[in-house]
């Protein structure tokens, strides 16, 4: 029976390959070679995905053997081959013009005529049902496009809108000639494929009305990180060229895996794009440019659902492209219909960058020394690159360019690319995260800011420039040549230790980056933080806006655009910077703490002089669990717990603790506690066990204090009857048990962690934590300064230590060490 099976399967190989035409119901995964990674993948999809609701448009492969069939009646082979004697990829001149002078003879060239019928007559099929002819996308497909390994943005071309058989053929014999392009064949070359050893198939597809709809991309993992935990959603109204040529800046969704898996509607990250034009059909077919209507460019081009919907669409995608050995993250395109409002993938191939990275090695770009900043825009990858601006504004231009300049440009094209592929940077005017910039900088592993709107007019031409994109979702241009270092570390040979090592977050653009760090969970995540970098306005400014003057609601405005609502935009926006870190290091727990900022960084913030008094000494003034309960704060701090609840239940992050900071006495403590449990969030004191099997029991609700005020550590057993643990803020602890000042100078040199007051007290309620079973561990940066602290805690059998990220790998051999000795 299995030779039987064989037999059929080389068979119907056999005959396959012999065909000019093959639909996509005849195609596989399996058949790269006869027309290309997309089209196979298109037919892959529509065989085996179709049937369990994944919707992709119907349409057929004109094969590569119809291509070779079109260069052999023509006899093109000898005629490119010639030309292609004289090639220096080196020199755009000469690229540019053989290039020209190949494809304009593929365009004069004639297609066989029973290959023409062929093609013809499968148009035909897909006519709509009143008999009329359909529109069609008709996409090249190259049989080296889309490996593994071999992949370039945008090599060949795409023709939108085609209608009827005359504009059907012109746009294949086009599609022909891209196989020619100057950044095919420069791409070849450097590459080593030889020019007659790839051919071209051409995918004919049925379109979707995404004219009237949205369309867009979507990763089966962070491009900018390589966590491979989410999917990241990108998308615009219109046609999706756009985004692709970086024109717009998309509307952008995170979807957590791990949640979407068990039935959670996981979004965790949600930002309106800058969408101010369109694509849409043009009458005659074809396209044309639009700019999209006021009420548009304000609102999302997906529902919720529909987002929810493509992720579960995405993960049946990238689990049947896997296999048992490895997963492989995806790359795909998907639209909607505006007629129908249905959703459609119309493509999907393996992701070519960070899927082939070794997962093993971590490399950090750190500046070590700040300039003057001249913009800001959004990071693409985590390098940085220093040296000479090139402005270019227009391809004519690109002869002017030199290797290891910084292009700094408008947006860029496939045209662009030999030009990128010298540059040590780029910077684009405009674009997102997947903008043909942003997409070709990560393929050539170049530090790069997209969607800086204003680079080409504040950079000049010859400026010395530092780009940076190494500090999280916004890059940074400075003014000069700045120093930086790039620290390698081989993460696949560290020690495991017996004391649990956890990470500090700030901000949450910071997270995906970290995910690869070889920690248990995150000792501290800042909601302050959060604050700062994602919501920027003093959250009574945001509850008070209906009463608040018109330039200060102008201003949040701007910074709040699609919320009316302007609580639910810092609830929606907390949840968010929340649910990010959390998901970045799940299944461990993640330590939350509800906000801790002083009255003076308060007031830093867009309408924070309205609410914040001054203060002598804010760091023992109105901070931490006082303002919790306090009639003029109370409100801000039940939006805090509602964010927390929010991403626990709906969003399905169970792992995330919250802990309050700076609980000055046992009755403030129960304050704060009642109003928590009033707001839903109940500690889940049946279930919890030995706070060391963090894992299993991380979705039972824990609630944690900062053990940094001495009576935290005097009354550690009226403080511990209420709550499940402590993390232990040195800092603080250590000024207050010392009567320091920390923030001055002139007393830096009297006393640190390693004062005897400090380590008895420390000590003290290590132990006192052990009697009660209750979670003991702390944050900061005393550990990683310090071997003789560090040798202490890891004595005293503290459960856990959380570092700053720069400090995990260094520290986790030190604490490796301590433990064997002891």
């Amino acid at each position: 029976m299995a030779m039987i099976r064989s037999m059929l399967k080389a068979f119907l190989s056999e005959s396959k390959s012999s065909k000019h035409i093959l639909w996509f119901s005849e195609l596989s995964s399996q058949d790269v070679s006869l027309v290309g990674g997309k089209n196979a993948s298109l037919g892959e999809m529509y065989s085996n995905l179709k049937k369990i609701g994944i919707k992709v448009p119907n349409g057929f492969t004109i094969t590569s053997l119809s291509y070779k069939y079109f260069v052999d009646f023509n006899n093109l082979k000898e005629k490119i081959s010639e030309i292609l004697k004289s090639l220096d990829t080196k020199n755009i001149n000469n690229l540019q013009n053989i290039g020209s002078q190949i494809r304009t003879l593929i365009l004069k060239g004639n297609f066989p005529p029973d290959l023409q019928k062929e093609i013809e007559e499968s148009y035909e099929s897909l006519k709509a049902k009143d008999g009329s002819y359909v529109e069609v996308a008709v996409r090249s497909s190259a049989t080296t496009e889309d490996l593994i390994g071999a992949s370039f943005a945008g090599q060949q071309e795409t023709y939108l809108n085609v209608k009827g058989k005359e504009a059907l053929m012109e746009a294949v014999r086009k599609c022909f000639a891209s196989l020619f392009t100057d950044r095919a064949i420069s791409y070849r070359q450097d590459k080593g494929f030889g020019h007659f050893k790839v051919a071209l198939s051409v995918g004919v597809q049925r379109m979707v009305r995404s004219d009237l709809g949205s369309s867009g991309v979507a990763f089966t993992l962070d491009t900018e990180t390589g966590f491979d935990r989410v999917i990241v959603v990108n998308g615009a109204f219109g046609l999706g060229e756009l985004i692709v040529q970086g024109e717009v800046i998309p509307d952008e969704w995170i979807i957590f895996k791990e949640a979407l898996k068990k039935g959670f509607p996981s979004i965790i990250s949600k930002k309106i794009g800058n969408k101010n034009k369109k694509i849409i059909y043009s009458k005659n077919g074809g396209t044309k440019l639009v700019g999209t209507r006021p009420d548009e460019s304000i609102v999302f081009s997906l529902s919720d659902e529909e987002v929810i919907t493509l992720g579960k669409w995405c993960l049946k995608i990238e689990e049947h492209f896997s296999n048992t050995y490895k997963s492989q993250p995806m790359d795909i395109e998907w639209a909607k219909d505006g007629k129908t409002n249905e959703l459609f993938i119309t493509q999907a191939r393996p992701e070519t960058v960070y899927s082939e990275k070794r997962k093993h090695t971590w490399e950090e770009y750190v500046l070590t020394k700040k300039g003057e900043k001249l913009i800001s825009g959004i990071a693409v990858g985590t390098k940085i690159a220093a040296g000479k601006a090139r402005v270019i504004k227009s391809i004519s231009e690109i002869k002017d360019f030199k290797k290891n300049e910084i292009l700094v440009t408008g947006s860029t094209d496939p045209d662009w690319e030999p030009i990128m592929k010298i540059a040590s940077g780029i910077v684009t005017d405009k674009g997102g995260r997947t903008s043909h910039a942003a997409i070709v900088a990560r393929e050539l592993g170049i530090a790069s800011i997209v969607g800086t709107k204003t680079g080409t007019s504040k950079i000049k031409s010859g400026q010395n420039i530092t780009v940076d994109s190494s500090s999280g979702t916004e890059g940074i241009i400075y003014d000069g040549i700045l120093p930086y270092e790039i620290k390698k570390h081989n993460l696949g040979n560290l020690p495991q230790t017996r004391t649990r090592i956890m990470v500090n977050i700030g901000s949450p653009s910071e997270a995906f980056k970290n995910h690869i760090l070889p920690v248990k969970g995150v000792g501290l995540g800042r909601i302050e933080f959060i604050i700062t970098s994602e919501i920027k306005i003093h959250p009574k400014a945001l509850i008070d806006y209906p009463n608040l003057e018109e330039k200060l609601k102008k201003q949040i405005d701007e910074e709040t655009l699609g919320y009316k609502d302007k609580k639910q935009y810092f609830i929606d926006t907390l949840t968010y910077g929340i649910a990010k870190i959390a998901a970045s290091f799940w299944p461990y727990q993640v330590l939350i703490r509800f906000s801790d900022f002083k009255t003076n960084e308060y007031r830093s913030l867009l309408g924070g002089g309205n609410y914040e008094p001054f203060e002598q000494n804010p760091m023992i003034g109105f901070r931490g669990a006082s303002r919790y309960y306090d009639p003029k704060f109370s409100e801000v701090f039940r939006l805090e717990i509602k964010a927390i609840k929010f991403a626990r239940e709906k969003l399905g992050l169970l792992n995330i603790v919250p802990f309050i900071p700076f609980v000055r006495t046992v009755p403030e403590l129960k304050k704060v506690m009642k109003i928590i449990e009033g707001e839903g969030l109940k500690r889940d004191t049946d279930h919890i066990r030995v706070c060391q099997k963090q894992v299993e029991d991380c979705s039972h609700l824990r609630i944690y204090v900062m053990c940094e005020v001495p009576s935290n550590v005097i009354l550690a057993d009226k403080f511990l009857d209420l709550v499940d643990g402590y993390s232990i803020g040195s800092n603080d602890l250590t000024q207050l048990i010392l009567g320091l000042d920390r923030d001055s100078e002139m007393l830096s040199a009297i006393g640190n962690e390693n004062d005897e007051a400090v380590k008895i007290s420390i000590g003290n309620v290590i132990r006192k934590c052990k009697e009660k079973k209750k979670y003991i561990g702390i944050c900061g940066q005393g550990p990683s300064d310090s071997i003789e602290f560090a040798k202490f805690l890891v004595e005293n059998k503290i459960d856990s230590l959380s570092l700053n990220p720069d400090a995990v790998v260094k520290t986790m051999l030190i604490i490796a060490k301590i433990e064997n000795n002891v």
